[in-house]
């Protein structure tokens, strides 16, 4: 028999976690969806609830169905019965068992949507904003209109970021490298599209998802800053560490990367490598809510913004909670979806969003279950 450690020893003192129910909702897209190198018809949300004492906390990821086996089959064991108020130590217990099953990936989304299932379930036990009991750094967060993307024509094009402008979104940002950077010319096009859209004031950027080669990337960027461009994401693979910072050296708009970020090591290569001016983490992605303050943390230290890379609901809070936060993605499909599917969504009128504004507890989503039940497939 294996002995127990003292790090596999539930903490006490708070109400144990009784139940841990996951679900799936498969929701079509309103347009056809592309970037630079994936297309899709439909969005897939994994959504975790932590019980504790008559209370209940959302957390959710998008990705694999797949994901809500790991959450029944390797995690539930490990959580229910846990200090609902110890969620660091819960997530470090869900990290080391999934070693071998494979903790990035699918790994990290399960872990993330029961992490911030369980941060938002302590946040409602102790009837408070996820924010407060974090620790505000500011009252409101910049966010940033993001779609763009690449399958949409000119007219669905101009009309999403004319949307976004005429909310007093004064930042947006649209999808290039189409074809994994073979249509050059059509980047250019749409992008000058944007310009013009936004007008000559706003903010633009541009996200490659790793679509061009280290040297069309500089090439790309000079003609891209040309039209205003100041945020160039993902220009190639984020895996090319040595690629981005070749990039990042020779270009004028700001390099961001991390989205693929599924645990801290992860997030401390890219900063410690000077590939990036921001970094990106995505709470469901890296480990939650826990690692995703503590990528922040790492930035910090490197003199590094962070931005929370789509799921905008569930960024607004820790968004809120760190110093030095840039902004947040205002992703269309996940705001539409997240629209959708919960009451106590936020207003981004004016650029901006101000999480706890309400007093409501925890994230301030409930579900909206006759509306998500449309959707459900497990």
């Amino acid at each position: 028999m294996t002995k127990e450690t003292p790090q596999d020893r539930p903490l006490h003192g708070g109400p144990a976690v009784e139940r841990l129910a996951v679900s799936v909702y498969r929701i079509p897209t309103d347009l056809p969806g592309g970037d630079a190198t994936l297309t899709w018809d439909a969005t897939t949300m994994v959504l975790v609830e932590a019980t504790a004492a008559g209370m209940t906390g959302l957390g959710f990821t998008y990705g694999s169905p797949a994901t809500a086996s790991v959450v029944r089959q390797e995690l539930a064991d490990l959580v229910v019965g846990h200090d609902a108020f110890d969620v660091p130590a819960a997530g470090d217990r869900m990290s080391r068992a999934l070693r071998n099953a494979g903790r990035p990936g699918i790994g990290a989304g399960a872990v993330s949507a029961v992490d911030t299932a369980l941060w938002d379930l302590k946040a409602r036990l102790l009837d408070l904003p996820l924010v407060r009991l974090l620790g505000a750094a500011r009252e409101e967060v910049a966010v940033y209109g993001s779609g763009g993307l690449t399958t949409y024509d000119d007219t669905q094009l101009e009309e999403q970021l004319r949307g976004w402008t005429e909310q007093g979104i004064d930042r947006v940002k649209i999808k290039v490298a189409e074809s994994w950077g073979r249509r050059e010319a059509r980047d250019l096009h749409r992008t000058a599209l944007a310009r013009r859209a936004v007008g000559d004031t706003a903010e633009l950027y541009v996200d490659a998802n790793g679509g061009y080669t280290r040297k069309q990337a500089v090439r790309m960027a000079a003609s891209l800053a040309d039209l205003g461009v100041i945020w160039l994401e993902e220009p190639v693979s984020s895996d090319d560490l040595p690629g981005l910072r070749e990039v990042r050296d020779a270009v004028a708009p700001d390099v961001a990367a991390g989205e693929y970020g599924y645990d801290l090591p992860y997030f401390a290569r890219m900063a410690a490598s000077g590939a990036v001016d921001c970094l990106q983490a995505d709470v469901t992605r890296c480990g939650g809510v826990t690692v995703w303050l503590r990528a922040a943390a790492v930035a910090e230290g490197l003199g590094l913004h962070i931005s929370g890379h789509c799921a905008p609901h569930l960024h607004a809070h820790v968004a809120a909670a760190v110093p030095n936060t840039r902004h947040l993605e205002w992703f269309h499909d996940h705001v539409r979806i997240e629209n959708m599917l919960f009451h106590g969504t936020l207003d981004p009128q004016g650029g901006t969003v101000s999480p706890g504004a309400s007093g409501e507890p925890g994230h301030g989503l409930t579900l909206d279950r006759a509306a998500a039940d449309r959707y459900r497939t497990a």
